[in-house]
């Protein structure tokens, strides 16, 4: 009677959804696997694409596992690990031995979220846990293989989910994927081999199969020889250079594919110019180039800016002061002795229109001819010098970096230390666009690719798929050791952990066994993708890898014929770091699913996500039933 008489004890805020057991744990897996078969399809050479359209009315094409996972926009919170994960792959930084980048550089936290969820934060540091990686360091970013790492997450849990419905503990089997991922990282360097040791030539050629395999899966797969061989002189070109961005991709729509071209240097559009500009000279030879970021323009006042004057002859004076300053400016550019002048803030008319050589401030017609906008003989172009303003801040930077010049802040005491050159300057034109085009730069740590193409989706597509290229091929200098492609180097890891779970006693045995079966989702989703028998294709893949002598290894499937062919022989290669970093993230993302076992559902947080939808949608006059009715529209 006094048990019955206790007390209710409530925790939780009324209205709180609370899910646990193994019936939540059931439903985050079935969530996961979802997310996984739609990004399924998009995988290899022969994968299909998918269109996107958000709610702004941008359209995507695009089989680019990280930037499908980006647009879907999902909102379940376990299925998100999958999209951390891609988003990881794609650009994760990290050494050679495994370590985070961020946590050997402190400095570089900075650039991290300040907030992370709890779940974010434990993926993190389970994805900045140590490889196990040996050799000499390397730096950057993983760059390929964000569909490969959600489709393996994804496949690992569907294969934990009949043991969770047995009532298998997930400790258990988080403790046996662990030890599996160990195992197959550890044969996957086991089964790298090296492209070290060759001449320029060569090596350039075995990375440019690299960059192929990777462009065989994309929209301008059918061109991959022309741009692989593109993509590897650009790497070379920046050589030891770890930025990114020195390697600039610029989109001309119209043109066909093969219109494309490299620059060994730097190429921007030209930037809005005055109509003084088409006098300037458009070709320099060994040019001194003047970096800036000032404005050579005149300067309108500040808000609430109030000169108060008790003679009207001293406005002329004020007026004299301030030509006399842009005129200061634009004589101490020309005597720095440049030829080309760029700025990232605004080049104003004067500097390209007027010159005034014939007047004073103080001349008597000075002030007439300024009220007129008589335009007299242009500034720039009557010196021979060539200038752009409004040039964004990473081209000037990858000028900079080409020419050797360094970006001032002020005119005052230019030296020819600051100026820097190259062996040609030219504006060209490409397409209905024209291009400044530096080439021949001293430095040599920068390129540009510039990309042609029909409609403005393929050319964004393109731009997606020749990152991954470049990242590939980064990643392969750097650390030179490669694997077999085409589902060969996961074949072989599932009959090594086949064969490894044979020693095993316990249900740890049927553990990594399906883990080994998991790994196999690679080749079958190859040939579905296809159109081949994936059944017949493994089948034939299981008995060339099972051959005691191990000549099996290198075999994966032909995409051309639909049967198998060594992946070695015909040059489809992936580096080994991109399969290490995919299997450890993907384990680990499995993992972090597996370990949740509850899920608590704040309602203030959801009605907070209803009232910011529904302010969304009726921001403005009430939504829908008040558009057009906001400013610029006469009452009725």
């Amino acid at each position: 009677m006094a048990a019955m008489l206790q007390p209710q004890i409530i925790l939780l805020k009324e209205g709180t959804d609370t899910s646990q057991g193994k019936p939540q744990l059931v439903s985050n897996i079935n969530a996961c696997t979802t997310v996984a078969d739609v990004i399924r399809t998009t995988l290899g050479p022969r994968g299909m694409d998918k269109l996107i359209h958000d709610d702004k009315g941008n359209v995507t094409i695009s089989n680019d596992g990280a930037t499908i996972m980006k647009l879907l926009d999902i909102v379940h919170p376990a299925a998100k690990i999958l999209v951390d994960i891609a988003r990881s792959q794609d650009s994760e930084l990290v050494c050679g031995n495994g370590v985070n980048w961020i946590g050997h550089y402190p400095m570089l936290a900075e650039k991290k979220p300040k907030k992370e969820t709890r779940a974010e934060e434990k993926l993190n540091s389970l994805l900045s846990l140590t490889i196990h990686g040996s050799g000499e360091p390397y730096f950057g970013r993983v760059g390929d293989g964000t569909t490969t790492v959600v489709l393996l997450a994804g496949e690992f849990l569907k294969e934990a989910k009949p043991f969770i419905e047995d009532g298998v503990h997930s400790q258990n089997l988080i403790r046996s994927y662990r030890t599996a991922c160990h195992l197959a990282i550890e044969r996957v360097k086991e089964l790298a081999f090296s492209i070290e040791g060759k001449s320029l030539e060569e090596k350039k050629g075995l990375l440019a199969k690299c960059a192929a395999t990777t462009l065989s899966s994309k929209l301008i797969g059918g061109e991959k020889e022309f741009f692989a061989s593109m993509v590897v002189d650009a790497v070379i070109a920046i050589g030891s250079e770890d930025r990114l961005n020195m390697i600039g991709i610029k989109k001309v729509p119209g043109g066909n594919m093969r219109d494309s071209f490299l620059v060994n240097g730097v190429a921007f559009k030209k930037t809005f110019s005055y109509a003084g500009f088409e006098q300037q000279p458009k070709k320099f030879l060994n040019p001194k180039i003047l970096l800036l970021n000032i404005e050579l323009e005149l300067k309108s006042e500040k808000e609430n800016a109030e000169i108060r004057l008790s003679d009207p002859s001293q406005y002329q004076s004020i007026v004299d002061a301030e030509w006399n300053i842009i005129y200061d400016k634009l004589d101490k550019c020309v005597q720095s002795g440049a030829e080309v002048v760029l700025s990232r803030l605004a080049i104003g008319d004067l500097a390209t229109q007027n010159s005034f050589d014939n007047f004073t401030p103080k001349s008597a017609d000075f002030t007439d001819r300024v009220v007129e906008g008589f335009v007299c003989d242009q500034y720039f172009a009557d010196r021979d010098i060539f200038c752009a303003g409004r040039v964004t801040e990473e081209d000037l930077q990858r000028v900079a970096a080409a020419t050797g010049g360094t970006v001032q802040t002020s005119v005052n005491n230019i030296i020819d230390e600051v100026l820097g050159t190259c062996e040609v300057f030219e504006e060209r034109q490409v397409g209905n666009e024209r291009f400044n085009i530096f080439s021949g730069c001293p430095s040599g740590c920068t390129a540009t690719i510039v990309l042609r193409g029909g409609a403005d989706q393929f050319i964004e597509e393109a731009e997606r798929s020749l990152h991954d290229a470049i990242m590939i091929v980064r990643r392969a200098m750097k650390n030179s050791t490669v694997v077999a492609g085409g589902g060969a180097i996961d074949m072989e890891i599932s009959r090594y952990l086949r064969q490894h779970a044979r020693t095993i006693a316990g249900k740890s045995q049927l553990f990594m066994n399906s883990y080994a079966k998991a790994l196999e989702v690679i080749p079958r989703q190859l040939c579905d993708n296809a159109g081949f028998d994936a059944t017949d294709v493994l089948n034939k893949l299981r008995q060339k890898h099972a051959l005691p002598s191990g000549e099996g290894a290198p075999y994966g499937v032909d995409i051309n014929t639909g049967g198998i062919a060594d992946s070695c022989a015909n040059f489809v290669w992936e580096p080994s770091v991109v399969k290490i970093n995919a299997i450890n993230a993907a384990t680990e993302a499995a993992c972090l699913v597996l370990s949740v076992d509850e899920t608590v559902k704040n309602p203030k947080s959801e009605s907070a996500q209803g009232e910011a939808a529904a302010g969304a949608m009726g921001r403005g006059r009430g939504g829908a039933a008040f558009r057009g009715r906001g400013r610029g529209m006469r009452r009725q």
